[in-house]
């Protein structure tokens, strides 16, 4: 156990709910923060308080360490932006090979917030689910940019800040067995039946993954880990 207090960057996804469980493992008080942006999948942000509600009544251990969530209102990014995740259009590839999925500066300033409000609650790491193993290309989800994100923070404010991505270099099986290591068959149902991923913000279905569009690449990445890790050793188990 880490003496330290963390804040989570919490959308209320698999891979932040994930991260939400390995910070609780390891530090004495945990702090959540969301954004909303003008998203698409904004019902991604209505998942964040049941999740933090369910964490604190099925894991005993987690909920003492679990503190307060923030909830900061970033819509300049959708005025500013033109991308598949701020509006209703197509998902495809642009002519720069990025996905039109992709924010510009999301996650730079997602990062600048957290490090002010982590400046003021007197927090020094910042957990992110970032991966460079299963991604869409993001460039502000590469290890590069967190490492380079990490200096800047740290030289801006004056004090050592650290940003902990512990999926960088998990794959979505990868990411599905962690949280069954961390919570258990329990966690896992949580995340199948209250996470939210789809970029399309489709809740109606639920597959065995959990609820999605089973379209997008959100939920393709999803499901492939799913189905990959429930033909492995740990996968073999009955859920709640």
């Amino acid at each position: 156990m880490n003496g330290k207090k963390a804040l989570v960057l919490f959308s209320g996804g698999q891979d932040s709910t994930t991260c939400l469980a390995w910070a609780l493992e390891r530090f004495t008080r945990v702090e959540t923060v969301g954004f909303d942006y003008g998203q698409r999948h904004r019902v991604e942000l209505a998942c964040r308080q049941v999740l933090r509600e369910r964490i604190k009544t099925q894991f005993p251990a987690w909920s003492d360490r679990l503190g307060d969530d923030h909830l900061l209102n970033l819509d300049v990014l959708a005025t500013i932006s033109d991308t598949a995740l701020t509006s209703d259009a197509e998902i495809a590839f642009q002519e720069d090979g990025l996905p039109n999925t992709f924010v510009p500066g999301r996650n730079l300033l997602f990062f600048t917030l957290s490090a002010a409000l982590a400046y003021r609650r007197s927090i020094d790491v910042i957990v992110g689910g970032m991966c460079e193993t299963d991604y869409s290309g993001y460039p502000d989800c590469r290890d590069n940019t967190i490492k380079a994100t990490q200096v800047a923070l740290s030289l801006g404010i004056d004090r050592r800040l650290v940003i902990e991505t512990p999926l960088m270099w998990l794959d979505k099986a990868a990411t599905w067995d962690l949280a069954y290591q961390l919570g258990g068959a329990h966690l896992i149902d949580l995340i199948r039946s209250e996470t939210h991923t789809c970029y399309l913000g489709e809740r109606g279905v639920f597959h065995a993954w959990g609820y999605g569009c089973a379209a997008c690449p959100a939920c393709d990445l999803r499901a492939r880990g799913y189905e990959t890790w429930r033909q492995g050793p740990l996968g073999q188990i009955s859920l709640p």
